[in-house]
């Protein structure tokens, strides 16, 4: 059996949220819970909390009243009291996936819910009128689905019909998957206690580091009982390497590629936040921290590129992907925020730097597009002085990046941390 919450609106999409009900319960052994997040109350057999009930429960000591909010005030007070709700469920394994419909206001309630309340992994699908355009703000870095509405969720015809029939059949598959693999995971829990545990190793890996990181994960995978995690520094992957360190979910970091650093400092497009670096140094994991691509900073189309760059050095990576280079100032500016970051660890211990001399990218070793003396040395000599003092250890390496023999000492050196016996 599987449980899928539907959270919706009922005062204005109860027709279309009864419809995707129904199609949920059409696959055998799953039900439903209907939450009412609607701005006016309903009443009807088939919601299971109502929204009286999550205003009444969950407000915590505010004013329940509602009348004056205005409707991005409402949306943040009802994502509040839904996500202590479906919290609550979840915690008592009473539901195992969840999905929404509606437009830009009901799809901004609901991802905040499955944002806030969820780990990677459950089954989280939105029904949207806003799932063509940019669903960053919707997503984050988790792996909400969003399924394009195409007409409005406003009164159920055969093109909607057809939507919402895909979309119940596809969360209710999903639930019940989810559902067998959560009693596995609880029998290979109980198994693991007595057999060889596996390390979770997240890497960050980007286009101009990926020789690096496949040499690292196959160096880890085929000598220790390792299972890698490869996230993409493209903005999102960054940010969910932290949410899942912070979830419990990694074990150990080592940190090729954060180049993320330079799009949130210079103003790139793919930044992962300030908050960048920071759930393992608070969690104090294993954590290996390298300078891969801070030579460039990501823009869109050559023809995005902001004009104050005309002049500097700019490469071409594909045609959705320009980059710039690093100047000396931007390089200092960078290598000042790592070591700010990694200073606040209360575990120096865990924390190694490793610096590649020999080229932070494919295309900053010598005679490559991005070879520039001047901004590796600032970038180097800020994260030294930054990390003086510190007692994190730090290692200068003449050889780039993507070097087979450096991934393997890095990889070793996580090795080492982790407390692993050298085969």
């Amino acid at each position: 059996m599987a449980s899928v919450a539907i959270i919706g609106s009922c005062d204005t999409k109860l027709q279309e949220l009864l419809f995707l009900r129904d199609r949920v319960e059409e696959t055998a052994g799953v039900k439903t819970i209907l939450i009412d997040v609607g701005r006016d109350p309903c009443v009807h057999d088939a919601i299971t909390i109502s929204q009286a009930e999550l205003l009444s429960k969950y407000v915590n000591g505010k004013d329940s009243s509602i009348s004056d909010l205005t409707r991005g005030e409402f949306v943040t007070l009802m994502s509040e009291c839904a996500s202590q709700a479906v919290r609550k469920l979840y915690h008592q394994g009473l539901i195992d996936g969840i999905i929404s419909a509606g437009g830009s206001n009901g799809t901004s309630l609901s991802a905040a819910v499955m944002r806030d309340v969820f780990p990677v992994g459950f089954p989280k699908l939105i029904v949207s009128t806003m799932a063509s355009g940019d669903t960053r703000p919707v997503v984050g870095e988790t792996d909400i689905t969003l399924m394009h509405s195409v007409v409005d969720v406003a009164g159920l015809n055969p093109i909607l019909r057809d939507i919402l029939s895909n979309a119940g059949a596809s969360i209710a598959n999903a639930a019940l998957s989810y559902a067998t693999r959560r009693d596995r995971k609880t029998k290979d829990a109980a198994e693991e206690a007595t057999s060889m545990k596996k390390w979770r190793v997240g890497i960050t890996m980007f286009g101009v580091t990926t020789p690096g990181v496949d040499a690292i994960r196959s160096h880890l995978e085929s000598n220790y009982p390792v299972e890698t995690y490869v996230f993409h520094a493209v903005g999102t992957g960054g940010r969910a390497m932290e949410r899942l360190i912070r979830e419990g979910q990694l074990d150990a970091v080592i940190d090729l590629t954060t180049t993320e650093i330079c799009d949130h400092l210079v103003g790139g497009v793919l930044s992962a936040g300030e908050g960048r670096l920071d759930a393992a140094v608070e969690t104090g994991l294993p954590n290996i921290v390298s300078l891969g691509a801070l030579d460039m900073v990501n823009f869109g189309p050559r023809n995005t590129m902001p004009e104050k760059h005309e002049g500097r050095v700019i490469y071409e990576h594909n045609p959705t992907i320009t980059l710039l280079r690093t100047s000396p100032d931007e390089c200092r500016e960078i290598g000042a925020f790592i070591a700010r970051k990694l200073s606040k660890t209360k575990r120096p211990d865990m924390i190694e730097v490793w610096i590649p001399k020999g080229g932070v990218s494919m295309i900053a070793v010598p005679g490559g597009p991005f070879e520039n003396e001047e901004a590796d040395k600032a970038l180097f000599d800020a994260v030294k002085s930054g990390l003086s003092g510190s007692g994190i250890k730090i290692v200068e390496d003449e050889r780039h990046v993507n070097d087979g023999g450096f991934a393997k000492d890095i990889a070793e050196a996580l090795v080492a941390k982790l407390g692993l016996q050298n085969n």
